[in-house]
């Protein structure tokens, strides 16, 4: 039996929730350089992207503009798919 229908391996596409979570892994150390972090919650069926901020993040006055200027705008960026991000508590 041939292997071609498996999805794994080399060449194989990423699934949007892997981009996504690639695209946060490159933006995390930023945060974590800040004492926060960034938690990936969910992915709704319209591909908006829950998160949740964590550390010095959560409840900084800043915490909106890093979500919506920040990491929204790199995750449309690098992943045009993304149709949004909303923050959970």
């Amino acid at each position: 039996m041939s292997q071609a229908s498996q999805p794994s391996g080399a060449g194989a596409e990423k699934s949007f929730e892997e981009k996504v979570t690639e695209v946060i892994e490159m933006v995390r150390p930023a945060l974590q350089g800040h004492g926060g972090d960034v938690q990936l919650v969910g992915i709704n069926d319209d591909k908006t992207v829950k998160l949740r901020l964590q550390g010095a993040c959560q409840g900084c006055p800043g915490a909106a503009m890093t979500m919506k200027m920040g990491i929204e705008r790199i995750l449309k960026e690098k992943v045009p798919e993304v149709k949004g991000v909303v923050a959970v508590a």
